[in-house]
C-alpha cells in the first residue's frame, strides 16, 4: 500500500467506496467490513481486499465482531454456496453498472 502513487490510491479509494455502496444496496447489511489481508502462509505477499456484509445475526451466532468474526466464520466454514454467490454477483454487477 505504501508504494501506491497518489493516483493509484485515489482510484483504489473510489473503487472500495463504490463496491461498499453496492454491497450495502444489494445485501442491506447492518454494516460492511472493508479489510486488507496481505499475508500468505505468514509471509507478506499478495494483497486481498475483503468487502464483507455483516449483520447482527452473524455477530450473535459467533459471539464476535471485526476480525474475530471473520476468523470464526472462516473456521466454521461459513461460506455461501456457488449458486448464492452467482445471484449476489449478478445483483452487484447491476448495482455497479
Amino acid at each position: 500500500m505504501a508504494e501506491l502513487t497518489e493516483r493509484e490510491s485515489g482510484e483504489l479509494g473510489r473503487l472500495l467506496q463504490r463496491v461498499s455502496a453496492a454491497v450495502t444496496e444489494v445485501m442491506a447489511p447492518e454494516q460492511v467490513y472493508v479489510c486488507l489481508w496481505s499475508h500468505a502462509g505468514g509471509v507478506p505477499g499478495h494483497i486481498h481486499f475483503v468487502v464483507q456484509p455483516v449483520g447482527r445475526r452473524d455477530m450473535a451466532r459467533f459471539d464476535a465482531f471485526g476480525p474475530a468474526l471473520q476468523v470464526a466464520m472462516g473456521g466454521a466454514g461459513c461460506f455461501p454456496d456457488a449458486a448464492e454467490v452467482e445471484q449476489v454477483c449478478e445483483r452487484l454487477r447491476q448495482a455497479l453498472a
